[in-house]
């Protein structure tokens, strides 16, 4: 079955979400079965933040040189072997050791992905780096409605993960067995040879912190929520699972059907718009009454984070000032940081102040990352409007060249 060059980094993103979705949706078996309060769990769970920030610091030129393919296979299905054995650990010094294994495939997966679907979407001549991350968000999704009713049913987690695995090797060996690697962006084909580490610059500052917003509420509603419904509501597992089934539908569901509306729109006004309500879902969450309030704050902050990183990613890959992996590695590098330290900040406050407030915390960063809007491109204008669909399509199928 012949796939085109965007499918199949849909579908690797696809399943490293199913990965660590199924981890993270068994946050609260996992820290019974270590026997840890929430802020040791959330240090071990630093682990992956150590591993991710590494490879993101460093790993850039070693991606270039081994090329797409080689590196979704080690990261793809890397990640997904490494988070299958969490279950059998004793202890959480161990699962902290191989959360940093982990966290180094993910930083790399992350930067090879999103580098390879920027070339891909200049080939097309139209917007697929929202599409793709929703595929992401699709796969946390499916993973978080399916783990409700395993958890509810007593599943063992170790069954759970061993199962996902399973078919993480099966489809991930099919798909990306036929990837090749795009040619780069006509601006950047002759940039200057990569620097060994990257490090922010003043030009993607701005972009940074915009993505740092949009991480702290994603890691706010995917890692927390399944124990917020539990300790605020006293939810039994199924309802307490659909606090990160709505984030992650509704922030799939914008990401699949945004791209569209960021060609007509802009990247910043789309993105202020979404920050807008993933504050409101905030304060939802933050004041909720009843639990199916909750879920409505849920649903917001997933639809509100949505595509602000993808766009971020975006803009990042497309600026001309240093080679792009180093842009791309750069903006995920802080993004990622606050994904990963989100759990223990976040559960630092809940034992202090409780869940509820230690939601709070997301506001002045979206308050921040609103300030910083104006480093997202605008509205294109009609000289600048991409090149038409079918041509585009013709060329991204004459991508076979490794580069």
């Amino acid at each position: 079955m012949q796939l085109a060059p965007q499918h199949r980094i849909y579908v690797c993103f696809f399943l490293f979400a199913i990965s660590m979705g199924a981890l993270l949706a068994r946050m609260p078996d996992l820290q019974m079965a270590l026997g840890v309060d929430r802020s040791t769990l959330g240090l071990t769970l630093i682990g992956a933040a150590i591993g991710a920030l590494t490879s993101l610091t460093f790993a850039s030129p070693i991606i270039a040189r081994l090329g797409t393919r080689t590196t979704a296979f080690i990261t793809v299905i890397g990640t997904s072997a490494l988070l299958a054995t969490v279950p059998w650990l004793a202890s959480a010094p161990l699962v902290f050791l191989i959360l940093i294994l982990e966290g180094l495939l993910a930083g790399s997966l992350e930067i090879n992905l999103n580098v390879e679907i920027d070339r891909i979407e200049a080939q097309l001549g139209r917007g697929v780096m929202t599409r793709a991350h929703g595929f992401w968000s699709l796969g946390f999704f499916l993973t978080a409605l399916a783990a409700s009713a395993i958890r509810q049913a007593g599943v063992p987690m170790h069954i759970h993960l061993g199962l996902t695995f399973a078919f993480v090797l099966i489809v991930g060996t099919f798909v990306i067995s036929g990837m090749r690697n795009a040619p780069p962006r006509a601006t950047q084909a002759h940039q200057e040879k990569a620097p060994l580490i990257a490090l922010p610059n003043w030009g993607v500052l701005p972009l940074c912190i915009i993505g740092i917003a949009a991480f702290l509420i994603e890691g706010a509603g995917i890692d927390w929520s399944a124990i917020y419904m539990r300790d605020v509501f006293a939810s039994e597992p199924f309802v307490g699972g659909l606090g990160l089934t709505c984030f992650t539908f509704f922030m799939a569901t914008a990401r699949l059907l945004i791209d569209p509306q960021v060609d007509r729109f802009g990247a910043r006004l789309v993105a202020t718009i979404l920050l807008v309500l993933a504050a409101a879902g905030v304060l939802a969450v933050w004041l909720a009454p009843q639990p199916y309030v909750a879920l409505l704050g849920f649903s917001l902050m997933g639809a509100g984070c949505s595509a602000i990183y993808p766009l971020v990613v975006s803009a990042a890959a497309q600026r001309t000032d240093r080679p792009t992996h180093i842009n791309v590695a750069t903006v995920a590098q802080m993004s990622f940081a606050v994904f990963f330290l989100a759990p223990p900040l976040l559960g630092f406050i809940a034992d202090y102040a409780g869940m509820r407030i230690a939601y709070l915390i997301c506001l002045p960063l979206i308050i921040y990352a609103l300030a910083s809007i104006k480093s997202l491109p605008g509205r294109k204008t009609a000289s600048a409007a991409p090149v038409m669909a079918a041509d585009s399509e013709a060329e991204a199928k004459r991508v076979s060249v490794e580069v």
